[in-house]
């Protein structure tokens, strides 16, 4: 192992500086790694590679020659996060980052459930659910359709914590600088869509008159062109969603209309008018990929609607990291400190129902009880058990690091610890 900088420099620490939490928390990563086989990542040896010991902060500008160098570290470090670097470098442990010599980098999507809208109210199972479902878009309605990728070409990885990182590694990608893999960030997250530009207005003259003065004047129509069926990316996807709107204004109460699009003003009667205008028209609408036969207040309206719609559509992934040429993510096969879970490689299809509290909780963790000190009463289900949980009580320990990490809990029962101080 090569180290410029990092643990070696740092003074040993035993568990009896760790807290109770902390230190249980240690005990059982310790006795993961202990067992554990490296998931080496791409051209590992032109990785940097950084940790965060158990209370103390992080350590980088590492470097491992094979997995046993890596695994015999993490065997005697114990750390309660693990990172490497999406670049690749000369001399990726060299301590100045000048000095390593940038050679590339993977292209990386992260999406995090604190990004979510009410992530604050949702339960760590209902967050998990959720960005799932994010993640799936993220996959199918961009990095492999609209940006074409192939699967094979999109490493999906479990974080560990609240979220999925794409792991992009293709020749063409690697060396695409930060304002490149900007625009992709924004391309995703729907930023600068003109949706003037997907909808252009087309003028026809629709007569010719003659003026006072001699002067001839053309009288002209104005309406919008729709993409057509076989376009694709954004114009695709709101071709689609214009549709969707259709369908609703036919189908709902102008005041189901207005709570849905909250950008249209229009009064119950002209939504009731657009109604029966788009039951007669919308069929020809798609058919001829225009909006001509409708008044130009009524396109209008459709346009607000999809001024909503659109960003919808997008994907919340985490903005500042994909421009980033050198940034650290998580290290797949180790486990997170704040969940006790692991950071997974998984497949395309695994994603489909993927349950982090099924399928990322390490085989050493055992299901003896361990005694915890709930902070809030809460319900958990995990490894096929359900746990309503409140007060002082006992979980199995494959699901105590969960909850001693999110802080849902604390190790041990408080009255046993008063008890001790007397």
């Amino acid at each position: 192992m090569e180290r410029q900088g990092g643990f070696q420099q740092q003074k040993p620490y035993t568990e009896v500086e760790l807290d109770p939490n902390s230190r249980f928390l240690f005990k059982l990563f310790r006795r993961y790694y202990r067992s554990f086989t490296p998931d080496m990542p791409d051209r590992f040896t032109k990785k940097e590679y950084g940790f965060i010991p158990f209370g103390k902060t992080m350590q980088r500008h590492m470097a491992f020659s094979g997995p046993d160098d890596l695994k015999n570290f993490m065997m005697s470090k114990v750390p309660a996060h693990s990172y490497y670097s999406t670049a690749y470098y000369r001399h990726p442990a060299k301590p100045v980052m000048e000095e390593k010599e940038w050679m590339g980098a993977e292209l990386i999507f992260d999406l995090d459930a604190d990004h979510l809208a009410g992530a604050e109210e949702m339960t760590y199972s209902q967050m998990m659910v959720q960005i799932r479902k994010e993640m799936i878009s993220l996959v199918d309605d961009f990095l492999c359709s609209d940006l074409g990728f192939s699967e094979k070409q999109v490493r999906i990885c479990f974080s560990g914590g609240r979220g999925y990182h794409a792991h992009i590694r293709t020749n063409d990608i690697y060396t695409l600088g930060t304002n490149e893999r900007r625009e992709l960030v924004d391309y995703v997250s729907c930023i600068g869509l003109d949706l003037d530009t997907v909808f252009p207005i087309h003028t026809d003259a629709v007569s010719v008159s003659m003026a006072a003065n001699g002067m001839t004047r053309s009288n002209t129509h104005s309406y919008r062109v729709i993409p057509p069926a076989d376009s694709g990316g954004w114009d695709l996807k709101m071709r689609e969603a214009l549709k969707l709107i259709c369908q609703n204004i036919i189908e709902n109460d102008p005041k189901v209309i207005k709570a849905v699009y909250p950008s249209v003003k229009a009064t119950p009667q002209t939504l009731e008018n657009l109604r029966t205008r788009l039951k007669g028209l919308f069929r020809t609408m798609f058919e001829r990929n225009t909006m001509n036969g409708l008044s130009n207040p009524e396109q209008d309206i459709l346009m607000k609607a999809l001024n909503d719609v659109a960003p919808l559509l997008s994907s919340e992934v985490d903005k500042p990291v994909t421009p980033d040429i050198k940034r650290l993510i998580r290290l797949p096969g180790s486990l997170h400190g704040k969940t006790g879970l692991k950071v997974v490689h998984i497949t395309r299809d695994e994603l489909t129902d993927y349950d982090p509290l099924q399928s990322a909780v390490p085989d050493v963790y055992t299901d003896d009880p361990v005694k915890l000190t709930m902070r809030k009463p809460m319900d958990l289900y995990m490894m096929g058990q359900h746990m309503s949980l409140k007060g002082e009580t006992e979980v199995p320990e494959f699901a105590a690091p969960l909850l001693i990490g999110r802080k849902y809990a604390s190790y041990g029962w408080e009255s046993e610890r008063k008890e001790r101080l007397f």
